[in-house]
């Protein structure tokens, strides 16, 4: 079955408490993100609760997928948006944001779209998140 990852966390090294990953290690302070992104074939990001990426996750389900879904609370949406953009060129990010093969690959309109005109499993299957 799919998973469901909250946001990453961290540990702070002084005090030992659990924070978001947004600290800058080096120049990237999207590497937790980034590796998400980078090792699943399939990464799904979205707000916890949203309908949208209910539709989007039932959808790449019914095709054979597995997504990786990241549910992300409503206090971390900016700085995830923030990883996002930065990893993906600085583009207009919006929930749910789809990345395929480690490359954004868009939201809701676009997964549809892509389905509707049949280049969706195309597409799936090129990145190996579809083996059929």
């Amino acid at each position: 079955m799919q998973k469901t990852l909250p946001f990453p966390t961290g540990t702070d090294s002084i005090t030992g408490e659990l924070v978001p990953t947004t600290a800058t290690i080096g120049t990237d302070s999207t590497v937790a993100v980034g590796e998400l992104v980078a090792e699943n074939a399939v990464m799904v990001f979205g707000q916890r609760g949203c309908c949208m990426c209910h539709v989007v996750k039932l959808l790449l389900l019914g095709l054979g997928v597995n997504p990786t879904i990241s549910a992300v609370d409503e206090g971390d949406v900016a700085a995830v948006i923030g990883q996002l953009s930065r990893i993906s060129g600085g583009g207009l990010i919006e929930f749910p944001v789809v990345y395929v093969g480690g490359k954004l690959f868009g939201g809701l309109e676009r997964v549809m779209a892509t389905h509707i005109t049949g280049e969706l499993v195309p597409m799936l299957k090129e990145a190996n998140a579809l083996w059929l």
